[in-house]
Parts: structure tokens; C-alpha cells; sequence
């Protein structure tokens, strides 16, 4: 879409992607791609790498879902970062599986996993990390990969917002050593209680960006005062270009 690329996918078929890696010890990362992210891919070139090379690009926006049926996609459904985390956190309990926790504000970390715990009593939490805001040193980030690497996860969830926590799982892939990274941005907050989650009907109605920037207008108006007009243009574009070759087929 718009030259980066994004999984015909489902939450279920996410989901099964997940514990098959897991269980064949195939090391992924996973990126969870809203329009946001796929304009900012769609002006840089090594983070459109990034998106190309995951081994899904999951599809989080209803306007994505739409776009991709008119396009004739079959099967693509929203998977929210918030909901994939809900539903591998439920999956893993019957399995097993080990969780680390990376990002988010000083102790948003510790209380996504404190909540998540109380939700599913079994879950394994082996480590939660709030790195600092800014760049880590070489020394910093040796030392977080180890940490990690003790702990041994089955799935590290990473939540340092895009495209940093794009950039951050391609850069320390061949060091970690757990199956599975995913970046997941807001959802840390969400689950943890930290910042409001839409209510389903917005999610649905595809108007979760302006229940966001009711919440926090002054961090994201910007953000979304560049991308909502963009993405808009650019998908009448897309599908005029695709009827227009239809025409001349014909």
C-alpha cells in the first residue's frame, strides 16, 4: 500500500504465526503498522526495509482494512497492537510462554505486567525494562540485550513508540535471542491503565485517531493534522490509478 508493505492477515492467523515460530525456535520480529507508520515508511527508505522484511506488518487502522478490501484483499481484518497482545497474553498461559516487557514510561512496565498477571494468574513475566527516552549508548544497549537474553523470553514485546521500536528490533535482532519481538507502541499504556483505550464502536467506526487526539491534543494535532488528509489523498489516488487500469485493460 503506497509502496510499503503490509500482511493480508487476521488476529488468528497472527496468532497461529506466533506460537509456530515459537515452537519451531524460528526467530521474527513483527511491526504493527498503523497509517502513521506507513506514511512515515512510505518517505524513508530503510524503515520501508524494516516493514518489508518483517515477518508480518500487521494492519492496524480501519481505514487500512477498507483500502485493502477495495483494492481486493481478501481476508484482512484490524489487528490492534492492544488486541494481539490481549489475545498472545491469553494464548500463552496453556503453553507456557515466557513474556519480557521493554519501553514505555518510568514504571509503565512493571504495571502493564502487574495488570496483565492479575487478568491471567500463570502468566510467566520474566522481565520488564523501561530503557531511557533518549539514544542508548553502546554500553547501555549491550547491557538491556543481556538482561533480556538471561531471562530467556519466548516473546519480547517492545513498546518505544514508531519507528524507533522498528529500528530498535531490526538493529539487536541477531543478539536476542528470544523467538519472537514485537513492537507494539501505545499498547503498553493501554493495558497498563495509563492512558484511556477508545471505546469499540470508535475502533470500529475507524475514528480511534480523533478519540487519541481528544486525549492528547497537544502531543498529536500535528501528527494527525498531516496524516489524515494525506492518507485520504492518497488512497483516491490509488484507486483512481487502479480503475483507470482497469479501463485501458478493457
Amino acid at each position: 500500500m503506497f509502496g510499503v508493505r503490509l500482511s493480508a492477515t487476521n488476529l488468528t492467523e497472527a496468532s497461529e504465526l506466533v506460537e509456530r515460530s515459537i515452537r519451531e525456535r524460528r526467530k521474527v520480529y513483527i511491526c504493527v503498522t498503523d497509517a502513521n507508520a506507513l506514511l512515515a515508511a512510505r518517505q524513508d527508505a530503510t524503515l520501508n526495509e524494516i516493514y518489508r522484511n518483517a515477518a508480518l506488518s500487521l494492519p492496524d487502522g480501519m481505514p487500512i482494512v477498507w483500502l485493502s478490501k477495495l483494492l481486493g484483499k481478501s481476508g484482512v481484518e484490524r489487528v490492534r497492537g492492544t488486541d494481539f497482545m490481549r489475545t498472545i497474553t491469553a494464548m500463552s498461559c496453556g503453553l507456557g510462554l515466557r513474556h519480557f516487557y521493554v519501553g514505555g514510561a518510568p514504571g509503565t512496565a512493571a504495571a502493564l505486567s502487574a495488570k496483565l498477571i492479575t487478568a491471567h494468574p500463570g502468566l510467566k513475566v520474566v522481565g520488564a525494562l523501561c530503557p531511557p527516552f533518549r539514544e542508548l549508548s553502546a554500553a547501555e544497549n549491550l547491557e538491556t540485550v543481556e538482561e533480556i537474553n538471561a531471562a530467556r523470553p519466548d516473546v519480547l514485546w517492545i513498546g518505544l513508540g514508531a519507528p524507533k521500536q522498528e529500528r530498535w528490533m531490526v538493529a539487536n535482532f541477531d543478539r536476542i535471542d528470544a523467538p519472537v519481538m514485537v513492537g507494539v507502541g501505545a499498547a503498553f499504556d493501554f493495558l497498563a491503565g495509563t492512558k484511556p483505550e477508545a471505546p469499540k464502536w470508535l475502533q470500529r467506526s475507524g475514528l480511534e485517531w480523533l478519540f487519541r487526539l481528544a486525549c492528547e491534543p497537544r502531543r498529536l494535532w500535528r501528527r494527525y493534522a498531516i496524516v489524515v488528509p494525506t492518507f485520504l489523498c492518497l488512497s483516491a489516488r490509488e484507486l483512481l490509478l487502479r480503475r483507470l487500469m482497469k479501463v485501458q485493460k478493457v
